[in-house]
């Protein structure tokens, strides 16, 4: 069992930056990749970014060049650095990690980005 929990989220102005942090804890050494997916309200869960163990990173067309994924080891933490946020980034922040056929959930961190 894994367990993941997020943290970072609130409120800021369009432009500006936030950085979102996912803890995971117990058998951290199933996980074989760890991600960010997002639901804004009425619009289906999409994902956001992701990264393996092996570093290889994934990145939805809307948040390139604006979001990066990293990863301390040695917290078993994942990071989402935002940067230059839109109002349509608005939305729900949820962590993933999958490993063992089995996928991961955080309850979700809010973000509000203001016009």
């Amino acid at each position: 069992q894994v367990h993941v929990v997020e943290s970072g989220g609130g409120l800021v102005q369009a432009g500006g930056s936030l950085r979102l942090s996912c803890a995971a804890s117990g058998n951290i050494f199933s996980i074989t990749a760890m991600g960010w997916y997002r639901q804004a309200p009425d619009k289906e869960r999409e994902l956001v970014a992701t990264m393996s163990n092996g570093g290889t990173t994934t990145y939805a067309d809307s948040v390139k060049g604006r979001f990066t994924i990293s990863r301390d080891n040695a917290k078993n933490t994942v990071y989402l650095q935002m940067n230059n946020l839109k109002p349509e980034d608005t939305a729900v922040y949820r962590c993933n990690a999958e490993g063992n056929m089995a996928y991961y959930w955080g309850k979700g961190t809010l973000v509000t980005v203001s016009s």
